[in-house]
């Protein structure tokens, strides 16, 4: 093999080789010279061993073997689910605290010459700045101000990454985990508060059942008290109507009778006797209640007794 390639660069001449060398050399010289850098990413160069450029997303050119791509750095916004952290509070209980930190290099060159590793200066202050603010806290409140955490937590990071070239964006208290004992006590709370709520709600139920059963039987005695008296009104109505119309009724019969007799030749003797007559009939009725004595039965009971009476 080796014969083979001494074989055919022998055919080629001095300057001919010379040239082909050149231009590989050239080829290479390009090839290292241009770098790709990708979207939402930045290099950071070092020529000779200094701090040179940044170099952007898109196509770049270096100077082969003196500029060097030191570090490639991700523009994105990161997340970091750092290992949960115990913390005292103020009450002397140890509670597990896991947190959740969203981040963002805003400055290549401060993030890579600024701090050797910013993610662990990030977590290492996290736990530092928990430590402080949850220890100024009992549990009632650590469990209840997870937004003043939040708050305290994104103030100190932000002050103290803002010289590494990184913002922090969100701090998260994703979850404060108490003691086992702590967590019982609080289960039994809970559960001593819903029973009493539960008997609260079921006395509450009954006194409102109890409630609308008096009313209603209230409203029941009401109405059916209503109603008898409507029903003794219209029954009182309906006789005294009744009566009326017989008393009417008979009041007519007498009248016709006295029509009659008008219109007939009859003595004053014969017509007091049909008079008396008739208030015999009229007696012995059970409906009658009221009796209508015309004005003319005075004079007709005196024709009768002079006609029956002695002769004077």
């Amino acid at each position: 093999m080796w014969v083979e390639m001494l074989d055919i660069l022998g055919s080629f001449d001095a300057g001919s080789l010379l040239t082909a060398l050149v231009l590989i050399v050239i080829a290479l010289l390009l090839i290292r010279s241009i770098r790709i850098i990708p979207q939402a990413t930045a290099g950071v160069v070092e020529r000779l061993g200094r701090f040179h450029k940044v170099l952007n997303a898109g196509v770049n050119l270096v100077f082969p073997f003196i500029d060097v791509i030191r570090r490639t750095i991700d523009l994105r916004e990161q997340v970091v689910d750092f290992q949960p952290q115990s913390v005292i509070t103020e009450d002397n209980l140890v509670v597990s605290i896991d947190t959740v930190i969203y981040y963002q290099v805003t400055d290549p060159k401060a993030a890579t010459y600024e701090i050797s590793n910013f993610v662990v200066g990030i977590e290492q202050l996290t736990v530092t700045t928990l430590r402080n603010a949850v220890g100024s806290l009992d549990l009632e409140e650590a469990l209840t101000s997870r937004e003043a955490i939040n708050k305290a937590l994104r103030t100190v990071l932000d002050e103290a990454t803002g010289k590494w070239g990184v913002r922090v964006n969100r701090v998260e208290i994703r979850d404060i985990v108490p003691p086992e004992s702590v967590r019982e006590s609080m289960e039994k709370q809970m559960k001593a508060e819903r029973d009493k709520r539960a008997s609260i709600l079921i006395a509450e139920g009954s006194k409102q059942a109890d409630i609308l059963t008096a009313e209603g039987n209230k409203q029941a005695e009401i109405l059916r008290a209503e109603g008898e008296a409507k029903a003794m009104v219209l029954k009182a109505q309906a006789d005294a109507e009744s009566q009326a119309l017989i008393a009417d009724g008979e009041s007519k019969a007498i009248q016709k009778v006295f029509d009659a007799l008008s219109e007939a030749a009859v003595t004053d003797q014969a017509l007091a006797y049909k008079y008396i007559d008739q208030l015999k009939d009229l007696a012995q009725g059970d409906a009658n209640k009221v009796w209508f004595i015309p004005t003319e039965l005075s004079a007709a009971a005196a024709s009768l007794a002079r006609a029956f009476g002695p002769k004077k």
